[in-house]
């Protein structure tokens, strides 16, 4: 089914636009269960849930959430959401805050000399230019638990690229509209790993990066996942098309179950295909 065009409206699938079924088994006031963008915790003996939250306009918001993974200084995955409100860009880029982040013991993080000198850019896989709602949120996306080892020319190369396609789809929300982000690089399993630096474990180099995407606007919702090798690239001959996917194939790849509070019909619909056309920018 790659590739189709599935148009998914909450109480209604319609495929390729022309044959439309009724589904009387999720509605508008309950296509979720849970917190949208979080994926299945494993929960493992080394991972650890952890949500960075800030008060912006007197109210308490999620600033990103990550499932940690201790044993490997690195997350699997970093998780949140463009809304009507984290969408806002207040502030510039902050002057570089790197930091330790207090939820995690500095023993289970990685420091400043396991990147540069290593040949890596410390990559946010948060980006800086993800939050800019306030200066306290953009201070957190520093945090080394946010950090991945990532070559130079892939941090900003496709990689950056992707990042700021995301990061403009995510600001043409409106009140009713949300996009919900997953990112990452691989560090579950051994033939995903590119090297680990000085021959140290738990310091793994993803060999592969990854992001998915859910985009609900009022009630009708799409999605896309992109999979891309952690190798040098060339800005100018970057087609992100080439490196989209369905979620059903990125869980597949990764082991990870994306947006499982979904209604279980409306998340097997739209993890099964995806639509290049659905996404501007993309062709």
């Amino acid at each position: 089914m790659k590739n189709s065009t599935w148009y998914v409206g909450l109480g209604l699938l319609c495929i390729n636009l022309s044959s439309c079924d009724k589904d009387d088994n999720y509605d508008s006031n309950n296509f979720a269960t849970g917190i949208v963008e979080l994926p299945a915790l494993r929960n493992g003996v080394n991972d650890v849930f952890i949500t960075h939250s800030t008060t912006f306009n007197g109210q308490k918001i999620t600033s990103f959430s990550m499932e940690y993974d201790k044993s490997k200084k690195h997350s699997r995955w970093i998780a949140f959401r463009f809304d009507n409100q984290t969408k806002q860009q207040n502030v510039d880029r902050s002057n570089e805050p790197f930091d330790a982040d207090p939820s995690v013991a500095s023993e289970y993080q990685r420091v400043q000399a396991d990147f540069g000198r290593k040949g890596y850019d410390r990559g946010h896989l948060c980006a800086s230019a993800d939050r800019l709602y306030s200066r306290e949120v953009n201070e957190q996306t520093f945090y080394y638990t946010n950090m991945s080892p990532q070559r130079h020319a892939f941090n900003i190369g496709v990689w950056v690229a992707l990042e700021g396609q995301v990061q403009a789809w995510g600001r043409s929300c409106t009140a009713s509209d949300t996009l919900y982000v997953v990112k990452g690089g691989t560090i579950d399993k051994e033939e995903q790993v590119k090297e680990y630096i000085g021959g140290d474990r738990s310091k793994p180099v993803p060999k592969y990066y990854y992001m998915a995407l859910l985009f609900k606007k009022g009630d009708s919702f799409k999605a896309i996942a992109f999979w891309m090798e952690h190798q040098d690239s060339n800005p100018s001959t970057i087609k992100l098309a080439d490196y989209a996917l369905t979620i059903d194939e990125l869980e597949e790849k990764t082991g990870i179950d994306f947006f499982p509070s979904l209604n279980d019909n409306l998340e097997n619909a739209l993890e099964a295909t995806y639509s290049i056309k659905s996404w501007p920018g993309l062709n």
